[in-house]
């Protein structure tokens, strides 16, 4: 299989919400979101060769961490010298957005 770039697609705000939804009953007074900001982001699109983003779940001393990641065309995360891997998102809580249907501060 091969990435194109066009993988993803948008869905509807209610299923998002249900499914941040269960994501906090599951985990309760854990981290919900990290942000990223776009020049990282933009930094990692358009690295050479790079079709997307690649985020990968991890944990710092039981703090949430995610950590983004260029793939290539074929499914390989791009992870030379080269490359960038990003980290220092801002989580939520504490960075948060107003309350909303993803969040659950409503």
């Amino acid at each position: 299989m091969s990435f194109f770039g066009s993988e993803g697609k948008s869905i509807d705000h209610d299923k998002a919400g249900e499914w941040t939804s269960s994501f906090r009953k599951a985990n309760p007074n854990k981290t919900i979101a990290h942000f990223f900001g776009r020049d990282i982001l933009t930094d990692i699109l358009n690295q050479e060769g790079c079709r997307g983003i690649r985020f990968y779940y991890g944990s710092d001393g039981g703090v949430a961490q995610l950590i983004a990641v260029g793939a290539d065309e074929n499914e390989n995360d791009q992870l030379d010298e080269n490359h960038i891997v990003a980290d220092e998102a801002h989580a939520c809580p504490s960075s948060c957005s107003q309350p909303n249907i993803l969040n659950g501060r409503e």
